[in-house]
């Protein structure tokens, strides 16, 4: 189920297993961040944004069964295992979700299979990839474990992504940016802790009229700090005494400047647009042409490749030659004016008919007539849609 690689000498297989190494000039501090955990690296605000968006993306959008392609494609019935791949009733979005989160935080997804038909695995279950280790022995053999308990190799599922030549386990977009991921962690920290127990005072309380020794001052502080603990009544002071409240913007102390920042650069890790998406700023101008764009963009670019990796490992669960396909249409939504644009264009070229327009326009019920292509008719004038005419004429042009 998973392609491994393998190396020639002997000396070379303790190698392939060890982890990608963090960048060589990472800076410690932000390394010492422990990410050893799936979760922890979404402790940043971008880095789980953006692992949930492709992952909702990737398991809420529809999945059918197909056999055949061009002409000759059929849709088929669903498997009754495929609606709920575990077998647990969480059904099927839920397992893909995990599946496509374990690629996202990890490289790889492991799974224990129950059941199967054949060749095919019918019923799998999800692994907790922090919970799975392997070695290779003298022979170049793969065996893997989890929690300490070896597994039977023909009830295994690994399926990897980002593959690197030499290593059998794919590689995670965490452990390689691990000093970003961790910067923007840091910041965080020191965001919460400037204003809680920093190295700067919250306040100043002076006496204008007397010069204070240390254990006057520190009496003062002391008797002050208890008139102020467990009640909200205003604190009456002396003559000659004053309380000023330093305020210190989060500007001025730069570290929002700089989580904005590096949150960008965590989202920018799993793929061009997903920063953009997400709400931070990307140093370009905001169009009605781009926002309109910005979905499309993020499906070629970046959201894409996921379905497709998710597509091939749920295509192996079913017999040759029926295959899974993730219908995209459901990313690119658009208003209801396009949409209707788009439906009339399918009716009059006779690529769709007036049942499957009502299907994909909220399951509408069938009409008896809508069974076959509409009637030939010719294109309206010049190419251009009517609608767009009168959107001319009341602009005045």
């Amino acid at each position: 189920m998973s392609l491994w690689f393998r190396g020639t000498r002997q000396e070379e297989r303790a190698t392939q297993w060890a982890p990608v190494p963090y960048p060589a000039l990472a800076p410690s501090s932000y390394v010492d961040v422990n990410l050893s955990s799936a979760e922890s690296a979404m402790q940043s605000i971008a880095v789980r944004g953006a692992i949930d968006l492709i992952a909702s993306l990737a398991s809420e959008l529809p999945a059918e069964v197909y056999s055949g392609t061009g002409t000759d494609r059929v849709r088929r019935p669903t498997p009754s295992y495929l609606l709920d791949p575990a077998g647990d009733g969480q059904g099927l979005p839920d397992w893909c979700y995990q599946v496509v989160e374990s690629w996202l935080l990890r490289g790889n997804v492991y799974g224990d299979v129950l059941d199967h038909r054949g060749t095919c695995p019918t019923q799998i279950q999800l692994l907790h990839p922090d919970d799975v280790s392997g070695w290779i022995d003298e022979n170049g053999t793969v065996h893997w474990s989890v929690t300490g308990r070896p597994v039977n190799p023909d009830r295994w599922l690994h399926q990897r992504v980002n593959p690197v030549p030499g290593r059998v386990l794919g590689l995670s977009p965490v452990a390689w940016h691990a000093a970003t991921i961790g910067l923007s962690i840091t910041s965080v920290r020191f965001g919460e802790s400037w204003f809680r127990d920093g190295a700067h005072p919250s306040a100043l309380l002076t006496n204008e009229e007397a010069t204070l020794n240390e254990d006057q001052a520190r009496q003062a502080k002391h008797r002050f700090l208890a008139a102020l603990r467990g009640t909200r009544e205003p604190v009456v002071l002396g003559k000659g005494w004053k309380y000023q409240q330093i305020q210190i913007s989060p500007e001025e102390s730069q570290f929002l400047a700089t989580q904005g920042y590096t949150e960008a650069q965590c989202a920018r890790i799993f793929g061009p647009g997903i920063a953009e998406v997400l709400g931070y700023e990307s140093g370009g101008s905001m169009t009605y042409s781009n926002v309109e764009s910005r979905s499309t963009h993020l499906l070629v670019y970046s959201v894409n490749k996921w379905l497709s990796r998710l597509e091939r490992l749920l295509s192996s669960m079913l017999p040759r030659p029926q295959y899974v396909r993730i219908d995209r249409d459901g990313l690119l939504q658009s208003t209801t004016l396009e949409r209707y644009r788009a439906n009339e264009i399918a009716l009059r070229n006779r690529w769709k008919t007036v049942n499957e327009v009502r299907q994909s326009e909220g399951d509408l019920p069938p009409v008896p007539w809508g069974n076959e292509p509409n009637p030939t008719s010719p294109a309206p004038p010049g190419g251009a849609h009517p609608d767009e005419h009168d959107d001319d004429q009341e602009d005045g042009s």
